[in-house]
């Protein structure tokens, strides 16, 4: 397995696997991402003035998963955070590693940045996902509250 920096080529296997993630938290169908999101998601990763990062899992030359990243200013720390947005892994990679292999590689990147912490979330219901963070992380043991803005 390698974990790397996505790569403009990566695009068609990162496009699948964007839609199979999407898929899992109910993002399909009429309440699917516009098209013009993810085309923005993909260009934010190779563009230098963005603090989006993007890495894959590459097994037997296939993109099996990908982890998206963040940096942002703190109001409790001098250097910045990463928040890791998305995290994903195909099917048949569940279970062989990938996920955790992806986690160390966007810590390794954060650290590198001067990081002192990685923040992550997933849905209640992700009990598998939450059984392999339970022994990566811990628990911050903060309740995210979401509120929909209309423009102005």
């Amino acid at each position: 397995m390698i974990i790397r920096k996505v790569a403009e080529d990566d695009k068609p296997q990162w496009l699948a696997l964007w839609a199979a993630y999407n898929a899992f938290y109910g993002r399909e169908g009429p309440t699917a991402l516009a098209p013009e999101i993810t085309d923005a998601t993909w260009h934010r990763f190779f563009d230098p003035a963005e603090p989006v990062h993007a890495l894959v899992a590459e097994v037997d030359e296939r993109v099996v998963g990908f982890a998206h990243f963040l940096f942002h200013r703190s109001t409790i720390f001098l250097s910045p955070v990463c928040y890791l947005q998305d995290l994903f892994t195909s099917e048949e990679a569940r279970g062989r590693g990938v996920a955790t292999a992806l986690i160390e590689g966007a810590s390794g990147v954060a650290a590198a940045a001067g990081s002192k912490r990685i923040d992550w979330q997933t849905h209640e219901t992700n009990s598998r996902a939450r059984m392999l963070y339970d022994r990566l992380a811990d628990r911050s043991g903060f309740i995210i509250y979401r509120k929909a803005l209309e423009p102005r």
